[in-house]
């Protein structure tokens, strides 16, 4: 294989899906908790939880939207990322700094072609899985 031509297609995996976005609930509702527990007029706490269960709506349903617009995923040896959207078509992707790539395990920021920033948890095995093993080089070489 050219190394040019050098790529990994990965496809997140809907359960990791699943927990990110509970987790980030979770750490939300955490939040709210917090808040109510501070020293504070009672009204300046209420305005606080107001605003931190608006910012966190808003960033799960981002993050929701991103992953609807998000089917696959292609690493290209050069640093170019595309992104298959819901419609069938290849799109172009950023990635964002504040991913880290295990042997395992990875957590990728990207940017998709509307704009949305999101992360993705991604998972897989370098023994049985070839584009898994091409992704930690590439991650190796540009990504990281």
């Amino acid at each position: 294989m050219s190394s040019t031509a050098y790529s990994a297609e990965i496809t997140p995996d809907p359960s990791l899906r699943r927990i990110v976005l509970c987790s980030g609930a979770l750490f939300g509702i955490a939040g709210i908790l917090l808040v109510l527990t501070l020293p504070l007029n009672l009204w300046i706490r209420l305005a606080l939880t107001t605003g931190w269960t608006t910012m966190s709506v808003l960033e799960l349903r981002k993050l929701s939207r991103a992953w609807l617009a998000c089917q696959r995923l292609r690493f290209h040896s050069t640093g170019e990322i595309q992104v298959l959207d819901a419609t069938g078509r290849w799109r172009a992707g950023r990635r964002v700094s504040g991913g880290v790539m295990l042997r395992k395990i990875g957590w990728i920021r990207l940017r998709n072609h509307a704009g949305l920033t999101f992360g993705e948890l991604l998972t897989g095995d370098p023994r049985t899985s070839h584009d898994w093993r091409r992704l930690q080089v590439i991650w190796r070489h540009v990504g990281a």
